[in-house]
């Protein structure tokens, strides 16, 4: 599922290019930002007061901002979390360490493509990766209507055809937000957050910057010759979801093989229980259903060890950290042992939102999206330190410049 293109040359990036973000994040008596650059690319979500607390932050990947009602919030008695609440806890307020960025940074414009100027992510230079996803969904039609008519004939109970058309439809559904969600693209705006800077901006370990996109390279990015942007924690491009599997999108894509393999499983466990367990004529398969059902079964043993292969590769790439691409990097190097990546935590997957959420290809919250995506822009360093300006009227010292951003 990967494509050998996907992997670029990067060269280094001076932290002395940082000044404006770096200026902005120390400096309480506001300056001249007329000369940080507008294009960018954010998403709203939680965040701290204090412009500091850069591991505080809280980030949505939503275009729309959620409601967070079922947050529990420390110190009040009896809160705690479960499978309708909020697995963190936050305190959000004038006065407290969290606020929520209702800012909607996405461009506006009714386009296809993805450039910071589409307001659709989708790939559309890619002719066989659109006709690949097109097949996904015409192959998992086809077999949801082909146990609808099995239950319309008794030969499949419809209340086990029911759970199959809706695990079809989860699956198709996670598909979409596969294929329709920016994956992680580093915008031309982005600048490395304060962790990175204190921890990598040194002459021994330097920031990299991408030789094709011009553009601050995050740690575990890379640059992808089909989307033509740097992508963001990429594990690979995938032609089925005709779209990159990156930081922002890997929750939906983890969704997808789950709900595909189960649909594969179910639908060999139905047949098989139709052709084991059938005893009189009402459950025989006759006609034309015994050849939608011989092309089912060759189709749900594919899909059930294609799926196995890739929930078993992204299940090794979170708990070493490694992606796809790094990882083949590594072994043709054959530095695969000399590895130094961490596990990725499951709340930078599928966010800290209720458990439920987990289950639904609806975009996470992350605890802390700078951390998560690997880089900050302007924009939102902006707005944090005029969070805490709002708050605290001895640092109001913003020049028009700053507020005109």
């Amino acid at each position: 599922m990967m494509r050998s293109d996907d992997i670029e040359n990067g060269h280094s990036y001076s932290p002395a290019d940082l000044g404006g973000a770096r200026q902005r994040r120390a400096g309480t008596s506001g300056g001249n930002y007329s000369s940080i650059p507008t294009h960018h690319h954010n998403q709203g979500g939680y965040g701290p007061n204090s412009y500091d607390a850069d591991s505080l932050k809280k980030k949505s990947t939503s275009y729309s901002t959620p409601t967070f009602n079922t947050l529990s919030v420390s110190g009040i008695p009896g809160s705690g979390t479960g499978f309708f609440t909020s697995t963190c806890h936050l305190t959000e307020g004038p006065n407290q360490p969290y606020y929520r960025d209702n800012f909607n940074d996405q461009p506006h414009s009714c386009s296809f493509g993805t450039g910071e100027e589409n307001g659709i992510w989708m790939n559309t230079s890619d002719q066989a990766g659109t006709i690949m996803a097109f097949l996904v969904w015409l192959l998992l039609g086809y077999s949801a209507w082909t146990f609808t008519a099995l239950a319309k004939s008794g030969g499949v109970p419809p209340f086990l055809c029911m759970i199959y058309v809706i695990l079809c439809t989860l699956a198709l559904a996670s598909h979409a937000k596969t294929t329709f969600t920016d994956p992680g693209s580093v915008p031309q705006a982005a600048v490395p957050n304060e962790r990175m800077r204190r921890e990598m901006g040194t002459p021994d370990q330097p920031l990299s910057m991408c030789s094709q996109c011009q553009t601050f390279k995050p740690p575990f990015s890379h640059h992808c010759r089909i989307c033509n942007r740097c992508i963001t924690r990429m594990d690979h491009h995938c032609p089925w979801m005709n779209n990159c599997i990156g930081g922002a999108n890997l929750k939906h894509f983890i969704l997808f093989l789950g709900y595909t393999w189960s649909c594969s499983a179910f639908s060999l466990l139905l047949l098989g229980w139709n052709y084991f367990m059938c005893g009189d004529e009402d459950c025989e398969f006759n006609g034309l259903l015994t050849q939608l059902v011989r092309a089912v079964t060759v189709l749900s043993i594919g899909a059930l060890l294609f799926t196995s292969s890739m929930i078993m590769n992204v299940t090794f790439g979170l708990m070493t950290g490694i992606g796809t691409i790094d990882r083949l990097k590594k072994k043709a190097n054959d530095t695969i042992a000399e590895a130094i990546e961490e596990p990725i935590p499951i709340r930078d997957v599928f966010g800290i939102g209720a458990y439920w959420t987990w289950l639904l290809p609806i975009d996470p919250v992350f605890e802390d999206y700078d951390r998560v995506m690997g880089f900050s822009t302007p924009q939102r360093l902006l707005r944090e330190e005029m969070k805490g300006s709002s708050s605290d009227p001895k640092r109001s010292g913003m020049s028009k410049d700053m507020l005109s951003i």
